[in-house]
């Protein structure tokens, strides 16, 4: 199978690697906006790198990866699309839920999978299957956290849709696809400690989310830019017969102050890509057999819900108060 991938910034890089490793995967063609990127990476990996996105679209390949800045989605989304190729395109659909809304409706039935990496971590996946399967019971609380242990560049930030949008996503999803419940209603608060970049773009670095399911579970959301021990993300989902955690690992950034405790072991675990990188190559996997027929396993659908929680979220923390996803939902 010959596959493109088009942005070569931290997790596209990452990706190709990836991509480079899957037995099922025969060629890459790699694109950056940045020509000496593109180069760096397609000889590091084996790829064949070209100077522009058409070029990549008319090389032969079956399928392609968009991982290039979040503003350039919908448009390279589309290109993908018109083109007749399956394609995965990174989190989240668009920066502004206007531009979301186009796209989801211009590529609906296309054979598209969205990057919602955790859907394909082992402890994640057993989480879900508790749920399904009943053990738990009747769900009171789900709790989702991700904690990075820095920022990431100011410019990445201002292009990012801020930190809903690009972080809290990910714990979104987790919740919606866990649980199998939809949300019904966000409050959030947010707070910026950090960098003035935050502030200046309009983002916070640090925000905690309360949500409310439509079985009336409630949904504990918490993220920040700011956790120098290590990159943490974990899930706990509590019912009336038993509670679980995904996250729980020796490499969880957390130290324990309670005498004689010798967990979590560490080291911790340092970033998303030693995290989550089994979950990343299962989701790359998984796209491989979206081009060859299988059903996405993360549809644009799901984005779109996401994107309606993210909208409400930045919506509650601007005004200070409960905000319902039926009063930010319409349709494009």
């Amino acid at each position: 199978m010959r596959l493109g991938l088009i942005g070569l910034g931290r997790i596209g890089a990452f990706h190709a690697q990836t991509l480079a490793d899957l037995d099922t995967v025969d060629s890459l063609v790699v694109h950056d906006a940045d020509p000496g990127v593109t180069a760096l990476v397609a000889d590091r990996v084996g790829a064949q790198g070209v100077d522009s996105v058409e070029k990549l679209l008319a090389a032969g390949v079956d399928g392609v990866l968009i991982a290039a800045a979040t503003v350039t989605h919908p448009a390279l989304l589309l290109a993908a699309v018109d083109a007749g190729l399956p394609t995965f395109c990174e989190k989240p659909l668009a920066a502004d839920i206007t531009d979301a809304i186009a796209v989801a409706g211009k590529v609906a039935g296309a054979r598209v999978q969205i990057g919602y990496p955790r859907r394909f971590d082992a402890a994640f996946l057993g989480a879900r299957a508790a749920v399904v399967n009943g053990e738990l019971g009747a769900l009171h609380t789900v709790r989702s956290t991700t904690l990075d242990p820095a920022p990431p560049p100011a410019a990445y930030i201002a292009g990012s849709g801020g930190l809903f949008r690009d972080c809290s996503v990910h714990d979104f999803d987790a919740v919606r696809w866990v649980t199998g419940r939809e949300v019904v209603e966000v409050y959030a608060v947010g707070a910026n400690r950090g960098e003035a970049f935050f502030a200046e773009v309009g983002d916070v670095a640090s925000a905690s989310v309360l949500l409310t399911l439509d079985d009336a579970t409630i949904g504990v959301v918490s993220n920040s830019r700011y956790n120098a021990r290590g990159y943490d993300v974990r899930l706990e989902v509590h019912g009336a017969l038993d509670s679980v955690a995904a996250g729980l690992d020796d490499g969880l950034p957390l130290r324990s102050t309670q005498p004689g405790v010798t967990f979590p072991a560490g080291p911790p675990h340092g970033f998303f890509m030693d995290r989550l990188a089994s979950a990343f190559r299962a989701e790359l996997a998984a796209f491989v057999d979206v081009v060859g027929g299988a059903p996405a396993p993360c549809t644009v659908d799901d984005a779109l819900e996401v994107a309606w929680i993210a909208e409400a979220a930045t919506l509650s923390l601007k005004e200070h108060r409960p905000v319902r996803i039926e009063e930010v939902r319409r349709v494009g």
